[in-house]
């Protein structure tokens, strides 16, 4: 872990004197005001850090506001350096080609910068819009399994809410509403329910907000790599107490006789040091002869779900890469990064999730409550 975060201070501390570098040499203005620029742009850059170390001590309204202006400096960080570097690629190819003149330098910086500024604000502003408009994605699958009388069932599935500093009271009432509205028979919560420290989510009692009388057939959860980055032995209880049953590598019966398996998240035995079991040693506590769902916040290895014949994985964690061009990169790490994959006789499905991680921004995706209508058809 040690190793990680160096990692990721080197790369944050890089990209923003690249941005610091760029923005210099782009104005003139800024060279004559070295000093006040230098203490502005550092300020800010740093904002997220120490929002993070602050809030791991003392949870208030103030570092609410540090990770909000921390956020969108991490957006701005990904499109300033994505258009500063398409910038500086064309101005190389130019200068090869004897395009550009040591003459126009200056002016195509200066032009550069503003460019960049204005695209980079345009898509983290329709991105931020994007966000706070979340939508019902539905599904329809059968599963040739009998689950006895039951020949349907609505399930609502929620992923990667992340409570916190930036998804609080507002989001988690408007969950609320729209799971009222489409009326499911059941509901599961994918992990990443909390942010990571559990400060912000107690100052205001935030799950106490999230509420679903109509949904007759139970609140289910499992726990994402957030919940143990954050300390499981607070984050989870803290769940529990809202009368959501978070399955912990359980099995459990639900209606229809639907065997019902939530995992422990992978990450769980780095963050927390408890290892999850194997899949196969779960199911042997399962009745595969009836309808088998499986919740599992990372969609890695999902041909173990394929051998084992489970019929419906849902799964989370991805954010469907949350900001362009993130989402190419997800494709590339995970067989299904977003939507629905059917092999064999095994569904997947996984969500970009609800909420959101640093920027309230989705550029690259829609933050969604999916909605599995599921119909049981045994084969003759």
């Amino acid at each position: 872990m040690a190793v990680f975060f160096i990692v990721v201070l080197t790369i944050y501390t890089l990209l923003n004197l690249y941005l610091y570098f760029k923005g210099y040499n782009a104005l003139p203005f800024l060279q004559a005001n070295k000093l006040a620029y230098s203490i502005i742009f550092f300020s800010i850059a740093a904002v997220f850090i120490v929002a993070k170390v602050i809030e791991a001590r003392h949870s208030s309204l103030v570092t609410d506001i540090l990770n909000i202006i921390g956020g969108f400096w991490l957006a701005f960080m990904l499109y300033g350096f994505i258009f500063f570097l398409l910038s500086d690629i064309t101005m190389s190819a130019l200068k090869i080609t004897g395009l550009l003149g040591s003459d126009t330098m200056a002016l195509v910086r200066k032009w550069s910068f503003f460019i960049t500024l204005g695209l980079s604000f345009g898509l983290i502003a329709g991105g931020f819009i994007n966000a706070v408009l979340p939508v019902v994605k539905e599904y329809n699958i059968t599963v040739n399994k009998s689950a006895g009388e039951l020949k349907s069932l609505r399930v609502a599935a929620v992923s990667d809410i992340h409570l916190g500093s930036i998804i609080r009271k507002r989001s988690i009432r408007k969950l609320s509403s729209m799971l009222q509205e489409i009326k499911p028979d059941v509901i599961f919560l994918l992990g990443d329910i909390v942010d990571g420290e559990i400060g912000p989510v107690l100052r205001g009692d935030l799950l106490q907000y999230f509420t679903c009388p109509e949904c007759r057939g139970g609140l289910y959860a499992i726990a994402g790599n957030h919940e143990y980055i954050g300390g499981g032995s607070r984050t989870i209880p803290y769940i529990e107490s809202k009368g959501i049953r978070v399955l912990k590598d359980e099995v459990i019966t639900i209606d229809g006789g639907i065997q019902l398996i939530g995992r422990i998240d992978k990450d769980a035995g780095r963050f927390y040091g408890k290892n999850r079991k194997s899949l196969e040693e779960l199911l042997k506590h399962a009745d595969t002869s009836r309808p088998v769902i499986l919740l599992d916040h990372q969609p890695f290895h999902t041909d173990e779900s394929v051998k084992a014949g489970i019929d419906l994985q849902l799964s989370g964690h991805t954010h469907n890469g949350q900001m362009w061009p993130l989402n190419y990169i997800t494709r590339l790490i995970y067989e299904v990064s977003y939507g629905h994959l059917k092999k064999g006789n095994t569904n997947i499905i996984v969500s970009s999730g609800y909420g959101l991680w640093g920027p309230r921004v989705r550029s690259g995706s829609r933050s969604e409550v999916m909605l599995i209508n599921i119909k049981f058809e045994p084969k003759p």
